[in-house]
């Protein structure tokens, strides 16, 4: 070539600044569409966490797809090939659009949730994420060749802008375009502007193609045929599932003690995605020396926390957050290390994706088989400090030291739990000081030597990997207080079966928790077996409400959402007939069988039956004006179903009570403030309203066990609620405080705040 063909080439490029807009505005219609789309599918199946996690799996192995169809696409002899064949697949992928839940599959499945999600999320979203997820790595490749001279600089740094354009679209859905944008909104606007990206591509081909050497093939140089060994893509493998599966499992976490909702699922994401971007940096912004100190102190710290789920969730989020972030750095900062030639980076990312999908795949697929519980996150948790130094040689006798301490305090920590199970009592020793606060002295000992023992030790990665393994378990066994019996685990959660003592109901009692929420239980004594305990005592509200529909008709149609342990059963007299509307048949087969709790046959005197699947969906194949009471139970802190409480779910609800029925609202929640929603949305659908705030008295009720309780009830009329108007127990509704939820609009984030605000102020609480 000529020194004036060269220059004219040279001019001809395009523009750095074209290829950064490109990626950019890829990445960003990606992660727009990923909490868009599980959006979308949530309220079918009950609002469950692993509603996110699945459907980041499904992305994660179409995001593989993608690379490896851009890596596939490398073999095309020229780029005016490789233009022609993205630009006809973008125009083929857009033939799922407008974006929807395609109904291809039908009704969702209670049976087989997971496979209908997969299915329908591959025929409604599937073609135009691979597409899109391909443009990164082949407009990185046309930059590689574009500027073989050097002069636009390294390609990766692109991913970098990649990166960045999904972190920011990311932020963006729950911050700006969730709370401005009704659904249908944001569907018709992504599905356009897919259609506009579609032209920016084009734009950028026809520069690559115009910019290409005469001839425009592509020559393989040294770099390109240079070999890669099988233990350099195993490694990428690795170190890309790790901070994979911790993703899902920190969701999880958080998910299941609030909500499964955008504004929580965006927070381990965008981390996810941050760690990316300060690790492909020329220089990091967090230096890795730097985060391998701080991520020993935060890892020590959340092993300890993460089995005491009754800690203060402010707390526990910024420890968990800080300790999957930076766990997250660690390794990719690793991974870029290890990055191979320019010229090899589309395999690079297909290794790394693939990697992604092997994490998300086993938290969202493989676990849940193999585990009864949600041991994943622990795990993977002990299994990521083997990405640090190991520094076998030269072990000095301090180190040895510290194994010793930090595995024998783990080992205490079970140990001390046993003793303490069956010796010790609330028996004072000194100054009020009593066996039990030696207990949990004892214990902070153990765990807090462990825990320092272990951050002493961070220069030493299979020494550190040992005790924090020992501490894990140790600290798991120290914070089951209960004595479990069974657990069993489904798509939608984990349910723990356990026994405790209560004197005041005879002693022995069986408890049904639902991830760290109790959602019922039953004396096993005689005398108390078949009395509604905890939140249906028959002084709590709920209990109000039946007693009082007891007294004024002879006989009910009864409804409840929401099984657990079928403890509302105790109230179906002979003349009664109750139907359970419950989405999880793990739970139906639990609260069915007398073996664990026989509320449902031996309790109720009446007709007991059970409809499947999500309580919208299935209560619309009701009768009108069937219901005398209808109970909403499905909001008690874990993963609460948003979509369960809106203005068109109540409206709902109140076209299948009779015109003297009455809806109740079971709003009891650790973490999420739903009086003000509720109260709000009972107006708006038309309902007329009232609350109650039930606190037991120490020292009464004991036949019931009861449990405070906030509750709703809502009626077609106020003569629905006349038995309840003059008793003082229940207050007016204050509608005005809160905008009322739909299913287009739903305030989380202003629910925690207002729960943690109480937790503050108890005063302030109504």
């Amino acid at each position: 070539m000529t020194p004036q063909a060269s220059r004219t080439r040279l001019d001809t490029r395009p523009p750095d600044c074209l290829f950064v807009l490109t990626v950019f505005a890829s990445a960003a219609l990606v992660f727009l569409v990923e909490p868009m789309a599980a959006r979308l599918v949530l309220p079918l199946l009950g609002g469950s966490p692993s509603v996110w996690n699945t459907s980041l799996a499904f992305f994660q192995a179409a995001l593989l797809g993608g690379y490896a169809y851009a890596h596939g696409l490398q073999r095309l002899p020229s780029p005016r090939a490789q233009a022609l064949v993205h630009i006809a697949v973008l125009l083929l992928a857009a033939v799922a659009l407008p974006l929807r839940v395609n109904e291809l599959f039908g009704p969702p499945s209670s049976g087989h949730p997971t496979a209908w999600l997969l299915g329908v999320l591959a025929v409604s979203i599937g073609a135009p994420f691979a597409a899109l997820s391909a443009t990164a790595p082949l407009v990185q490749a046309w930059h590689a060749r574009s500027f073989a001279d050097g002069q636009g600089g390294e390609p990766y740094r692109l991913y970098a802008a990649s990166n960045l354009g999904s972190l920011l679209a990311l932020l963006a859905y729950p911050v700006v375009v969730e709370p401005v944008l009704t659904l249908h909104a944001q569907r018709v606007g992504w599905s356009v502007a897919y259609g506009l990206f579609i032209l920016l591509m084009g734009g950028l081909a026809m520069a690559v193609v115009r910019a290409a050497p005469r001839g425009g093939r592509v020559r393989p140089t040294a770099e390109t045929t240079s070999s890669i060994v099988w233990r350099d893509r195993l490694i990428w493998v690795a170190l890309a599932a790790i901070p994979s599966s911790l993703m899902l499992g920190v969701t999880s976490y958080i998910t299941t003690d609030v909500a499964s909702a955008p504004f929580l699922w965006v927070l381990p994401l965008a981390l996810y995605l941050a760690s990316f971007i300060v690790a492909f940096q020329a220089r990091p912004a967090i230096p890795p020396d730097i985060t391998l100190l701080l991520q020993a102190a935060a890892l020590a710290a959340c092993v300890v926390l993460l089995p005491f789920t009754a800690n203060a969730f402010a707390i526990q989020l910024p420890i968990h957050l800080a300790a999957f972030f930076l766990t997250a750095l660690m390794c990719h900062q690793a991974l870029v290390a290890r990055r191979p030639d320019p010229a090899r980076l589309t395999e690079f990312y297909f290794w790394m994706s693939l990697g992604g999908v092997v994490g998300g795949s086993f938290n969202a697929f493989l676990a849940p088989v193999i585990f009864n519980s949600v041991w994943e996150y622990p795990l993977v948790l002990a299994l990521s400090c083997l990405v640090r130094p190991w520094n076998v040689s030269r072990i000095e006798g301090s180190a040895w030291v510290m194994l010793i301490v930090g595995i024998a305090g783990g080992v205490a920590t079970p140990l001390l739990n046993i003793f303490v199970a069956q010796h010790v009592y609330a028996k004072p020793l000194v100054g009020g000081f009593t066996q039990v606060d030696a207990y949990e002295l004892g214990l902070r000992v153990c765990l807090g030597a462990a825990a320092i023992s272990a951050f002493l030790l961070r220069g030493r990665g299979l020494m550190f990997t040992a005790v924090i393994a020992v501490l894990s378990v140790g600290a798991n066994a120290a914070a089951d207080r209960t004595d479990t019996t069974q657990s069993w685990r489904s798509f939608f959660g984990v349910l723990r079966q356990s026994q405790t003592q209560v004197p005041e109901i005879g002693g022995p009692t069986r408890m049904l928790s639902h991830g760290t929420t109790l959602h019922g239980a039953q004396a096993l004594t005689p005398r108390w077996r078949c009395n509604p305990l905890v939140y249906y005592a028959q002084s709590s509200p709920i209990g109000q409400v039946f007693l009082a529909e007891h007294r004024a008709k002879p006989s009910l149609r009864l409804g409840a959402v929401g099984l657990g342990t079928g403890s509302v059963s105790t109230y179906v007299r002979a003349s009664d007939r109750l139907t359970f509307f419950e989405i999880d048949p793990l739970v139906v087969r639990i609260a069915t069988d007398p073996a664990h709790f026989s509320y449902t046959t031996a309790c109720a005197k009446g007709p007991v039956d059970y409809v499947v699947g999500d309580a919208r969906l299935t209560l619309e194949t009701q009768p009108r004006d069937i219901f005398d009471v209808l109970l909403i139970d499905a909001f008690s802190s874990d993963a609460v179903p948003t979509h369960l409480l809106t203005v068109q779910a109540v409206r709902g609800y109140l076209t299948h009570l009779k015109p003297d029925g009455v809806l109740i609202l079971h709003l009891s929640n650790r973490n999420l403030d739903l009086n003000g929603p509720a109260q709000a949305v009972a107006r708006a659908a038309g309902g007329v309203a009232l609350i109650q705030h039930y606190r037991p008295t120490p020292g009464a009720d004991l036949g019931g066990w009861p449990a405070p309780e906030d509750a709703v009830i809502v009626a077609r009329s106020a003569a629905g609620l006349a038995p309840f108007t003059h008793d003082r127990r229940w207050q007016a509704t204050d509608p005005g405080k809160v905008r009322p939820w739909t299913d287009d609009y739903t305030n989380l984030f202003g629910a925690l705040w207002r729960r943690m605000r109480t937790k503050m102020d108890p005063a302030s609480e109504g």
